[in-house]
């Protein structure tokens, strides 16, 4: 039997983001429904009554165009939405107003870097972009037993689906380029791309072909993963079970397939044969006129755009941090913007990030809490100006912290409830440190033949005694005198 020639992965995505504007895509419902009770975000408008009307949130359009050019694509100046019909229980209209022929964006780019387990970038690599598009999405569904419930909350939420080229080679690639994409979603202001509460979700396309062949086979299409872990597993899984049908077949798929990831039994299912575009019905939304827009528009909302996730990730490298540091700031904006303003007030970009990313993290971490959880921004920035001023030491400002994450109160009710205060009158360190002389005669013999490291032993000691109510920069100061 011939041998069968290498074969390479052909991998592309289409991610849907969650747009993070105050009202839903046609009506002005609340976006933002995460935790809120079942079907009590909801209107005529977005539950397709009869005679009701759809309005395009400007927001959310403005928003699609700031992703798109932070995408390198070229906006298209006429765009229009279409009908996209399917018929399921959670889409209330019968169809999604989506886009086709015409979407608001074609032809980007994203760099991306794989990163080894030290959190160093080893390689940079591209993915095209092939086009962006809005739509609406639809509503929630719960299976119990023989019954499903439908909860339209979320139906009629703006969304972004973003349609890569098949250019990734592999699982690993696929998530370092979805990982990439998030953080330009969240830098560019467009979406808060939360995986948790289902901001940002994929359909992964992986088909196999002969090394060196540049024919496009038929795809399986792998729905709805939720996760940078499941996008990695179920293209794991997809891909070496399509190996194992090109050797039993001698070739690749005969038409393309839709399967669904099953995240409990670590397996794809086959669901259906992949619709086509005919099959969806597209034509022109006849209740929203199209739009247009003029390169004034564009260009307006090109000079606002921050700077992308890699150049903000090089300029905190070059403040003094890591590769692993920055990225985690990067990849979340929460602990960005406290990492920020303790930076500004104190202009000390490692004793920031150790504030943020060793001690906020492992309290939360500790406490089983996210950095939702985590004490408010003016909280922090005020346990900071108690350690500077004195108030506090730096070590009893870590104990500080940590109760302010269990307890949510300000540092400086901690401080007063507890007694935190450091120890400024000068009488009495003194008379602390004179104990420590006395218990420590042999750290003092060698401190006075001039070797330093005994001094961190009486400060220590003082520390201790003292329960870290001492400034040790002033009981070093302190004890020099006293032994002058």
């Amino acid at each position: 039997m011939d041998q069968i020639d290498p074969l390479d992965a052909i991998i592309g995505l289409e991610i849907h983001a969650q747009m993070n504007t105050r009202t839903k895509m046609f009506c002005g419902c609340s976006n933002d429904a995460y935790g809120v009770p079942p079907n009590t975000l909801i209107c005529p408008i977005c539950t397709g009554h009869p005679g009701t009307l759809p309005v395009p949130n400007r927001e959310a359009i403005f928003k699609a165009i700031r992703m798109a050019l932070a995408l390198h694509c070229t906006v298209q100046e006429h765009c229009h939405f279409d009908r996209k019909h399917y018929f399921y229980p959670d889409l209330p209209l019968g169809f999604q107003i989506s886009q086709y022929d015409f979407p608001l964006a074609r032809s980007g780019v994203v760099q991306y870097d794989i990163i080894d387990h030290s959190g160093n970038a080893t390689s940079s690599h591209e993915c095209r972009i092939h086009r962006l598009h809005i739509e609406n999405d639809a509503g929630k569904l719960t299976h119990r037993g023989t019954h499903t419930l439908c909860d339209f909350n979320r139906a009629g939420t703006p969304l972004m689906e973003i349609v890569t080229e098949p250019d990734l080679g592999s699982a690993r690639h696929a998530v370092a380029f979805a990982q990439e994409l998030r953080r330009m979603l969240i830098a560019a202001h467009a979406s808060d791309a939360d995986m948790f509460k289902g901001m940002m979700r994929f359909d992964a396309s992986i088909s196999l072909r002969e090394k060196g062949s540049t024919v496009l086979n038929p795809r399986s299409e792998i729905k709805n993963l939720n996760s940078f872990k499941a996008l990695e597993q179920a293209l794991t899984y997809e891909e070496k079970r399509l190996r194992l049908v090109w050797e039993k077949e001698g070739g690749p798929l005969h038409h393309n397939i839709t399967v669904g990831w099953l995240d409990d039994e670590g397996k794809t299912r086959l669901l259906r044969d992949k619709e086509e575009a005919a099959d969806y019905r597209y034509f022109p939304e006849p209740d929203i006129p199209p739009m247009h827009f003029t390169r004034k528009d564009i260009q307006a909302l090109q000079k606002d755009l921050p700077p992308p996730p890699r150049e903000q990730k090089e300029a905190l490298i070059k403040l003094g941090l890591t590769h692993s540091e920055a990225r985690e700031l990067i990849d979340e904006p929460q602990l960005r913007l406290r990492f920020d303003a303790i930076f500004k007030k104190t202009a000390d970009a490692k004793r920031s990030s150790g504030i943020i990313l060793t001690q906020l993290q492992g309290f939360l971490n500790a406490a089983e809490k996210n950095v939702a959880d985590a004490p408010p921004l003016e909280h922090l920035l005020e346990l900071v100006e108690h350690i500077d001023n004195g108030t506090v030491s730096a070590n009893t400002g870590k104990e500080i912290l940590q109760k302010m994450v269990e307890t949510g109160k300000p540092p400086s009710a901690i401080i007063k409830s507890e007694g935190l205060e450091n120890i400024t009158d000068d009488r009495a360190l003194e008379a602390i440190i004179q104990q420590a002389i006395a218990a420590n005669p042999q750290a003092i013999d060698s401190l006075k033949k001039g070797k330093e490291a005994a001094l961190g032993a009486i400060v220590g000691w003082v520390m201790k005694e003292s329960k870290g109510k001492a400034d040790p920069r002033k009981v070093s100061d302190l004890l020099k005198k006293i032994l002058k």
